[in-house]
């Protein structure tokens, strides 16, 4: 029973939900040999349940999907049952989906109820040769103390290298936005470059799409449109640098 919107309780069917979806990836066969991944992009699904409902439909008529990552902000006031509403229509793909915290998800008792659905902040996975770092960097949620990102951590995590061919980073806040640590940026970008493996680095936030080098480094980063915008991203990557971007748009349903 829900004793107040901003309490971070989640009933035990609907807790640990990034765990479960990870375990849902491993045990599925992979849709394509050797080291190619595809997956889909979006982020801020927020309040846009009926478009939350349409991008589902959508998605499950692609063809040869691995997963679909929300890059942030799945709620719009940090509230546990908005988590659960979006979960409730997300849990219909016919693939594990997986997030990352955004800064909306962090307000009031947001961050705890993130916590209690979702699970760590930080974590890490392989799939297909792809090290995926998932991460927080919502620096201003944090009155920019200079910890989040958690650089440490996230070393950590480009080192193990063991069996990768190349890495992903997932976050919410771009390290080119006003929201990220300003004292962190550089540190970021440079620990980032440090590591060849790095391919992608991937955000929403800006609730639209653009792709560039801000840093000009070789590192690619791309937004993700929000779901408002009725239009997503399919990744298909292979090898240690290549990749596809396709953009799908689709329609109200009902």
């Amino acid at each position: 029973m829900e004793s107040s919107p901003n309490q971070a309780y989640a009933p035990a069917d609907k807790r640990h939900l990034t765990s479960r979806n990870l375990a849902r990836l491993t045990a599925q066969p992979p849709t394509y040999h050797g080291d190619t991944v595809r997956f889909v992009l979006v982020g801020d699904t927020q309040r846009f349940y009926d478009e939350t409902a349409d991008f589902v439909a959508s998605v499950n008529q692609q063809p040869r999907l691995d997963f679909v990552a929300i890059a942030g902000d799945i709620s719009d006031f940090g509230l546990g049952r908005e988590m659960h509403w979006v979960h409730r229509r997300l849990q219909k793909l016919r693939v594990p989906y997986l997030t990352v915290i955004g800064n909306h998800d962090e307000l009031a008792n947001g961050r705890a109820a993130y916590q209690e659905h979702f699970g760590p902040l930080n974590y890490s996975f392989v799939y297909q040769s792809t090290r995926f770092i998932c991460l927080d960097t919502n620096g201003r949620e944090y009155g920019f103390n200079g910890r989040v990102p958690d650089l440490a951590w996230l070393e950590q995590q480009l080192a193990d290298t063991a069996g990768i061919v190349r890495t992903v980073i997932i976050s919410h806040v771009p390290p080119n936005d006003n929201d990220f640590d300003p004292k962190l940026v550089q540190p970021y970008t440079q620990l980032l470059r440090r590591y060849p493996k790095v391919t992608l680095h991937l955000a929403a936030h800006i609730h639209r799409f653009t792709a560039g080098q801000p840093f000009h480094d070789g590192l690619t980063y791309l937004t993700a449109y929000n779901l408002k915008k009725r239009r997503y991203h399919v990744l298909t990557l292979w090898g240690q640098r290549y990749f596809r971007l396709e953009t799908v748009s689709y329609a109200k349903v009902r």
